[in-house]
């Protein structure tokens, strides 16, 4: 057991490493498979002291996407408002990848950890907010096209999870930085969406 040394943090600043700690389970472990003791444990609490804060672990997973689906709200009403369907397509794709590559684990657990996406999916305003975000990527209600912005969530949700994206820098693997990551997404993104590089017309 790894035991987290605690210097008396203000409430707010315990509930924000429990959701930190939260994560980091979930990515190595999952939601099903991570128990509110095992977030005790790895923080060096009483499991009493996990309940001050969070009575289940449906309530920290709450706590966890609250934020996110927050952000995500906001880039897809400011994808909304872009004039043309290109545009909002492509202002969609770059407003996630930017959003994913930020939020690596966070977001690699909501799209991949099955038990979180049945959660997920058993609640509207989430439901809502990717039917949203999907129309937006496919430029309509197009079968065709929802399937590619589908891959391209996907595809950009499992891509800034795995440790392994490296690259050989100096004779050493190296993780591919945030910047070269989201010019990667975005770029394998416009592709899949059939979506032209700037500069070239689009």
């Amino acid at each position: 057991m790894k035991t987290v040394a605690v210097q008396a943090p203000g409430v707010a600043d315990t509930r924000q490493r429990l959701i930190d700690v939260a994560v980091d389970l979930f990515t190595r472990h999952s939601f099903a498979g991570t128990s509110l003791q095992m977030i005790a444990d790895e923080m060096g609490f009483t499991k009493a002291a996990i309940y001050y804060h969070f009575r289940t672990r449906e309530e920290l997973l709450a706590a966890v996407v609250e934020p996110m689906r927050e952000h995500l709200s906001d880039i897809v009403a400011a994808a909304e408002a872009q004039r043309s369907a290109t545009a909002r397509a492509d202002h969609m794709l770059h407003g996630y990848a930017r959003l994913a590559v930020a939020n690596r684990a966070l977001v690699s657990v909501l799209a991949c950890d099955p038990s979180v996406i049945s959660l997920l999916r058993d609640q509207p305003h989430w439901a809502e907010l990717i039917n949203r975000q999907l129309e937006l990527l496919a430029g309509g209600q197009d079968p065709a096209g929802l399937i590619r912005a589908t891959v391209a969530l996907a595809g950009i949700s499992s891509a800034v999870g795995p440790a392994w994206i490296t690259r050989t820098r100096g004779g050493a693997m190296v993780p591919v930085d945030d910047d070269d990551l989201l010019a990667l997404l975005v770029e394998t993104g416009r592709r899949t969406l059939g979506l032209r590089r700037k500069g070239n017309g689009s």
